[in-house]
């Protein structure tokens, strides 16, 4: 969960193909566990072949950077329990400064854990033991798509939490250095304030799973829900086609709903991936909606800040809207400004004392079909509308 920045940094698409190819020859052929449908170092090594341009490397640019954000990251804690009522029961919010390479990381650490049901299952099944080259373009393609996300994000709150996984490298705050200060040099932000305002939004997720005693366990369950649904069978990419034609025929956008994996979802999947929109959706405009709130006074330049962010998610063109769309970021993009009107429509209709029930249980989680008609919500909870 975090806020993006930045034009992406398309990778050499035939450097990394011949990073593909030259594996065999390199000592990296064989994942550590054969089994595993993913070879995960290649996706690291592809990954920081798409994210290699990186700015503002010299340490003169990180000057400062970590303690202001330590000191931004507490501040914007008090600030984001007092404008919400919510509260970590996890201790203080750790905020980590880092460069592309160990936000890569980072991620790569919790895409494996995420994964492992599914991974355990492809790779226990009759044809779970693929060939090598079919795990190192699993493999890259996870690396593309991560290299490519490293050039865009600002900060991110890392929520997975696996018991006796070095926790010292869980419940993190994200902060991504040559992006932040890269946006920041682009558009003359005022540094101070504009640190802040992101540590308020990252805060906010981070308050959202562990100051709801029963988010985090919902949220990973809608995830591992959908993983455990996948289904192996190849004949599950016909049904996907023939998704794709009969939404081309009603003059629809096949990629609409959530990118790729929306087209393979099978029925009880897509019920599935409904609740998890409508919660990421009202987490996403949640986020957005406390981030301005809790810093009213203190980050005056908040509204600009956020002009700019949203011409930017909706400025993408040509390999950049073509990938969003495949990975389902044009979803991830409608969900932040529908997330934002339903809160203000239920605020509108009952107040805080209204839209504080969505924290009360995973029954009063709005769908996507709810995020986008309230007054459907609202009565569910037995106001009127």
């Amino acid at each position: 969960m975090g806020a993006a920045a930045g034009d992406p940094a398309a990778g050499d698409s035939a450097e990394i193909a011949r990073l593909v190819e030259s594996a065999d020859h390199d000592g990296s052929a064989e994942p550590e566990d054969p089994s595993d449908p993913i070879d995960w170092d290649m996706a690291r090594r592809v990954a920081l072949r798409t994210a290699r341009r990186e700015p503002y490397t010299a340490p003169r640019w990180r000057d400062g950077l970590a303690e202001d954000f330590l000191e931004c990251t507490q501040r914007a804690e008090e600030l984001v329990a007092e404008c919400t009522g919510l509260r970590s029961a996890a201790g203080p919010a750790r905020g980590r400064v880092t460069d592309r390479a160990g936000w890569i990381d980072a991620n790569l650490a919790s895409f494996q854990r995420l994964l492992r049901p599914l991974t355990a299952k492809l790779g226990s099944s009759p044809d779970g033991v693929m060939a090598p080259v079919t795990r190192r373009v699993a493999g890259a393609e996870i690396g593309v798509m991560l290299g490519w996300m490293s050039t865009r994000v600002l900060g991110q709150y890392d929520l997975l939490v696996i018991e006796d996984e070095k926790p010292e490298e869980q419940d993190i705050v994200y902060y991504v250095a040559p992006n932040v200060v890269s946006l920041e040099n682009r558009y003359a932000f005022d540094a101070g304030q504009f640190r802040l305002w992101l540590a308020l939004h990252e805060v906010t997720h981070r308050a959202q799973f562990t100051g709801v005693d029963w988010m985090r366990a919902h949220f990973i369950g809608l995830v591992e829900s959908v993983l455990d649904s996948v289904d192996p069978d190849p004949k599950r990419i016909a049904e996907a086609a023939r998704r794709v034609l009969e939404a081309r025929r009603r003059g629809e956008d096949p990629l609409a709903a959530g990118g790729v994996m929306g087209l393979f979802a099978s029925e009880a999947q897509v019920e599935t991936l409904e609740k998890l929109s409508g919660l990421m959706s009202l987490l996403e405009g949640h986020g957005d909606v406390i981030m301005d709130r809790a810093g009213d006074g203190l980050v005056p330049s908040a509204p600009r800040f956020g002009r700019v962010m949203r011409n930017r998610r909706k400025s993408a063109r040509g390999f950049n809207k073509v990938f969003q769309r495949l990975i389902g970021l044009d979803a991830k993009i409608k969900q932040y400004a529908e997330g934002e009107q339903f809160i203000e429509a239920v605020e509108e209709a009952g107040g805080a004392a209204l839209l504080d029930r969505v924290w009360e249980g995973p029954e009063n989680v709005p769908g996507i079909a709810e995020i986008r008609s309230p007054d459907d919500w609202i009565a569910r909870m037995g106001a009127a509308a």
